[in-house]
């Protein structure tokens, strides 16, 4: 990886004239300033995946996953950072061969010189992550965590809880999910029959958090992949809806991007035009 000798100067390259030098640790800890990494759960691998904290990032792309794709949308572009929420090294790799999507996909970044770091589970649980971007795309208000963490309940923990404007039937409630999060179809729960006001949520996987929804007495909780029997648990209290793992997480590139522009405005970072989602819908039309 390149050296660093400044972390932020005004960049040579004809290409990016109007751009500054960071190094990858400088957009690092830009993003965690907001959720840090001892934020992020005991089985998660958030932080530096490939790369040199002291190299120098002249351009970055950001993504929910990262494939071979994303890679090669890098190259092309020029970027020598890829900044990600899933993490594409979770578990120990033993050797680097052409056999996995993820081991193929190092092996081009290394060999391209790209860094790649990612917020997984620390911008999760962080008060200004995922759940809160999605709450706000719903309109939510007065929002709060759903499952606070016990020393700094204010900053971070599981999840989202708030208030639509009005209330609204639940067929609606579901018309709205859809249309924010772009998704042709949602599994939910039996409806209850009583208007939507109060809506908990957690993007991504956010099955343990049921009974915290329920025990805040919210009317909806819209998350990701609910086992079957999870569907049973509301028991007519509540409507619960499965809006998907990609859909619920999208917007958190939105999110990665504006902390870094925020942070550093003539700093090059977009957000990755490849499509990542590896669950598609079969909608048969009657």
């Amino acid at each position: 990886m390149r050296d660093a000798r400044q972390s932020c100067v005004i960049s040579s390259e004809a290409s990016r004239p109007h751009y500054i030098i960071m190094t990858v640790n400088d957009i690092l800890n830009c993003i965690t300033e907001v959720a840090p990494l001892q934020w992020q759960e005991s089985y998660d691998n958030a932080g530096l995946q490939v790369g040199d904290l002291n190299a120098e990032a002249h351009k970055a792309l950001v993504c929910l996953d990262i494939t071979e794709q994303v890679v090669d949308e890098a190259i092309a572009k020029g970027c020598d950072l890829i900044v990600s929420h899933h993490p594409l090294i979770f578990k120990g790799l033993k050797h680097l061969t052409p056999e996995t999507y993820i081991e193929r996909a190092v092996m081009k970044a290394i060999k391209s010189d790209i860094a790649m770091i990612s917020m997984h589970t620390n911008l999760d649980n962080s008060f200004k992550g995922v759940s809160r971007v999605l709450a706000e795309r719903l309109g939510l208000s007065d929002l709060h965590i759903l499952q606070p963490a016990s020393d700094d309940p204010d900053l971070y923990g599981a999840g989202m809880i708030g208030d639509l404007a009005l209330p609204m039937e639940e067929i609606d409630f579901l018309t709205l999910v859809a249309d924010t999060i772009g998704s042709p179809c949602l599994r939910h729960s039996d409806l209850t029959g009583r208007k939507i006001k109060k809506v908990a949520l957690c993007g991504g996987s956010g099955s343990p958090f049921i009974a915290d929804a329920l025990c805040q007495k919210a009317d909806a909780y819209l998350t990701a992949d609910i086992k079957y029997h999870d569907f049973f648990v509301p028991e007519g209290r509540m409507l619960m809806v499965d809006g998907g793992h990609f859909e619920t997480e999208q917007f958190t590139k939105e999110l990665i991007c504006e902390l870094i522009r925020k942070k550093f405005p003539t700093f090059a970072a977009e957000i990755a035009e490849t499509k990542t989602n590896s669950v598609h819908y079969f909608v048969r039309n009657k």
